[in-house]
Parts: C-alpha cells; structure tokens; sequence
C-alpha cells in the first residue's frame, strides 16, 4: 500500500515521500502511530499543494542540512574494539559506536540519523549520516583490533610452540636417519670381509 510519510524513517524514507509498504506494517504501525497516512488520491493532491507552498521553507531545510553536513567533510573514523585470534569481534560495531566516535572528536551526531551495516570483523566499512533525503554524507570507518598487543603476544607464543614442535620433529628425523645409515654401513662392512678358512680335514693314520 502506499503511505504518506508524516516524519523521517530512516531505511523507508522522509517527510513528504510517498512510499510503498507491506499492509500489515502501514495498517498497524505507521498510520495508528501517526508516522504516515494513507496516499489517497486527495491526500496526494493535499501534499502536492502543500509542498508547492513550503518550497522555500524546504530550500532553507535543506540549506540547513548542507551546513551541518559541512563539519564532516574529510572526517574518517578508526574504532577500537577487542577481537578473538581469528580476527572476530566479541559483539559488534555500528550505529552507536560511529555516533560515540564522532562525539569524540566534537561532532554530536544523533544516532538516530546514522546508518552502517554492523561491523563484525576486523576492516573496512562506510557510516551513512541522513542529515536530509538529500544530503547524505559517507564516513569511512575502520573497525581496528584494541587488543592487538595481546593478540600479537599469543601468535608469537603460538609460532614458538610450533617451531619447538617442528624442531624436535627435525631432530628425530635426523637421528633416525643416522641411525639407518649406521646400520646400512655396518651390513656392507661384513659383506665385504672375506670369509675364513675352512679347517683342514685330518689325514686318516696309517695302519
């Protein structure tokens, strides 16, 4: 069904925006909530007018919107959080934490107006702030390991071990090896030592 947005819905739309919906969710979330109303013909022709007369109040949101915009130009962000060996993050990194990192450099964002796919591994993401339907700014987020000492102490202990392992393993390779040659050197040894004499038989005694 189509509704009329009656206020921002971040991941649907904003104010004004006539948008198409499952029935169940306009009929009994959006409308009892007040957040849209039906887009009926007249309604369409309603908003139509309205938005006619609103167009400067609208240039000046918008304008508004463009200078909030502007701090954060050239903003990148780097978030800490602690990770297992294999480089998955104990929780998540998304929407509130991108707000929390913002805050921290001076810029007081409402999460409300942010959207990320929920960071789960170590790398690369990109942090969406609607400050209007027509002014989104992408910010750059990059989830980074806040243990990464730990982390690097327990692949070097885990690479010693190993290489112990490996060594000894080495170790018992050679000397069985060396043991086979002793024993290969010792056969050839006897083959070639020449075979002794048999004894003489006895002359019979002459009668």
């Amino acid at each position: 069904m189509e509704i009329i947005l009656k206020e921002d819905i971040i991941g649907l739309g904003f104010k004004n925006d006539i948008v198409n919906v499952k029935s169940g969710y306009g009929r009994n979330y959006l409308i009892p909530q007040g957040k849209g109303v039906i887009a009926s013909p007249m309604a369409k022709k309603i908003l139509a007018e309205n938005l006619k007369q609103q167009a400067h109040k609208l240039a000046a949101q918008k304008a508004a919107a463009e200078e909030k915009a502007a701090v954060l130009e050239g903003v990148a962000l780097e978030i800490a959080a602690k990770v297992s060996a294999t480089g998955q993050l104990y929780g998540s990194v998304g929407a509130a934490q991108v707000a929390e990192a913002l805050a921290q450099q001076g810029k007081e964002i409402d999460r409300k107006i942010i959207t990320m796919k929920d960071a789960k591994k170590l790398g690369d993401y990109v942090a969406l702030v609607h400050f209007h339907k027509e002014v989104i700014v992408e910010v750059p987020v990059k989830v980074v390991a806040e243990n990464a000492a730990e982390l690097k102490a327990a692949a070097e202990a885990e690479e010693a071990i190993r290489a112990a392992a490996d060594a000894k393993a080495a170790a018992a390779a050679a000397a069985e090896a060396q043991e086979a040659a002793d024993e290969e050197e010792v056969l050839e040894a006897l083959d070639a030592a020449p075979a002794e004499a048999a004894p003489a038989e006895e002359a019979p005694a002459e009668a």
